[in-house]
């Protein structure tokens, strides 16, 4: 039982790690950097100016204040070309799904908790597979993001020319590796709660039967 126990903490604290990494990384503005070389300027303060950080709420240029993005689910952003659409349609389902991710982290948490109470086996087997699938959506939350800042910066590049883009070089920050970390740590507490109720199931056999001497 010593080991059941330590799979269930193990798995709590996981999701708890889990939410905690992806609260910060949906909070902070450290997803997507922006960098702009200027070869002109020694003291790089031109470039400092031209350079941002974006997240999914706002964007920070330079050292100016950060200002939010575009609202993707306003009526006024449907009169656009049908590429920056697609982009919309990207960055709006970034924001639900991602969130989305945290309030079924914190279900799928009271969900382990009480399926460790009641130390049944279907539950944390279900409970179990819950956390794989919102490992799953975290991941698939990520991913439309990393396509969605591709396709940015592709269409970016074709309205200003891509001369203009060279000197421009991007990256992801911590956020986004914060998020990675929640996946990661999210996908783990479900492993763990399907090795504890494979465990359990285990110390639930009925023993072999004992043979009798006459």
């Amino acid at each position: 039982m010593a080991r059941l126990g330590a799979l269930l903490v193990a798995a709590a604290l996981g999701a708890l790690l889990s939410f905690a990494l992806l609260a910060a990384a949906v909070a902070s503005d450290y997803w997507y950097l922006l960098e702009v070389a200027d070869a002109g300027n020694r003291s790089g303060s031109g470039s400092a100016e031209l350079s941002s950080h974006s997240g999914l709420w706002s964007i920070c240029e330079g050292r100016n204040s950060c200002i939010p993005v575009i609202d993707p689910f306003a009526t006024e952003t449907l009169d656009v070309s049908s590429s920056v659409q697609h982009l919309i349609s990207l960055h709006r389902t970034v924001m639900v799904v991602l969130p989305l991710s945290l309030v079924l982290i914190v279900c799928g948490w009271i969900c382990g908790l009480l399926s460790s109470l009641a130390q049944s086996v279907p539950l944390l087997i279900f409970t179990g597979c819950y956390f794989l699938l919102g490992g799953a959506l975290t991941l698939a939350g990520i991913s439309i993001y990393i396509g969605y800042s591709h396709l940015a910066f592709v269409e970016t590049a074709r309205q200003y020319g891509v001369q203009h883009m060279r000197a421009v070089s991007i990256s992801f920050g911590w956020s986004s590796a914060l998020a990675w970390g929640s996946c990661a740590a999210e996908t783990l507490s479900g492993a763990l709660l399907l090795a504890a109720a494979h465990v359990l199931s285990q110390t639930r056999q009925p023993g072999p039967p004992h043979s009798v001497v006459i």
